[in-house]
């Protein structure tokens, strides 16, 4: 008997070893759901032994197709898309490497497509199951320095509202989540000054407490909505405010 059939819900978190995905995974295996985490990185520190690690890099498209093709549950009922590729640095569009440039659509855009084909028919067998993708503010507030992120985000929203179209709710509900200010995460911190004041970032673990309605409810009552996170672990709909732009201009001018 699988878990689905005993009522045990199996989740899968691409991008869960840290950050947002690692919220939403901690929250998921705390609830006693057997959660498999999608990564290049395995994660680390308190809560990691609780979740079930597969090395994935969306940037080598072969190893990536056979990490999701090898170590999918058959039976998940329950999937995030949280990875992400930022660049070292925001900088104007005509001075964005060319590798950042396709890195970043390799795992915004790619990756999502990849996780979708490879989820998704297990996700209908659950009926409903849930799919969660991770959004960003820049999906509705695009701004200068930033045009890579701007537009595998927007791609990657469109891309989920289009799939979504296609499959009845009653098998699949497609939720976005997005959090309504900056999230202090490793990748955050590596762009960051050492002295820098995280005080008024976002941490993670603000998305579990809806992770833990998502996966009590599978998303039934949010199906095709954009939900903001906010710092105290609450949400609200995108089209009640939209979150604040992160844009900001460069010390130096574009040339």
């Amino acid at each position: 008997m699988s878990r689905a059939e005993r009522g045990a819900p199996t989740a899968v978190v691409v991008g869960g070893s840290t950050g947002i995905g690692r919220g939403v995974a901690d929250a998921w295996a705390a609830r006693g759901i057997e959660t498999h985490v999608f990564s290049r990185g395995r994660p680390a520190g308190p809560g990691a032994g609780q979740l079930v690690w597969h090395r994935l890099d969306f940037r080598d498209p072969a190893q990536a197709k056979q990490a999701l093709r090898d170590h999918v549950p058959a039976d998940v009922s329950l999937v995030c898309y949280s990875a992400i590729y930022f660049t070292a640095r925001r900088e104007p569009f005509l001075e964005t490497d060319e590798s950042d440039w396709l890195d970043q659509f390799a795992v915004n855009v790619h990756g999502l497509a990849r996780t979708l084909r490879a989820t998704l028919p297990a996700l209908r067998a659950a009926a409903p199951g849930l799919f969660l993708h991770i959004s960003s503010e820049v999906v509705y507030n695009a701004g200068p320095h930033r045009s890579g992120y701007a537009a595998t985000k927007a791609a990657a929203s469109s891309l989920v509202q289009s799939v979504s179209r296609e499959i009845d709710a009653d098998e699949v509900t497609f939720v976005e989540a997005l959090p309504a200010g900056m999230v202090d995460t490793p990748g955050i911190r590596a762009r960051r000054s050492p002295d820098f004041d995280y005080s008024g970032y976002m941490p993670p673990a603000s998305f579990a407490p809806l992770a833990a309605e998502l996966a009590a409810t599978r998303g039934v009552p949010y199906a095709g909505e954009a939900l903001v996170v906010h710092d105290d672990g609450t949400w609200s709909p995108v089209a009640d405010g939209l979150p604040i732009s992160q844009s900001r201009p460069l010390a130096r001018p574009l040339r």
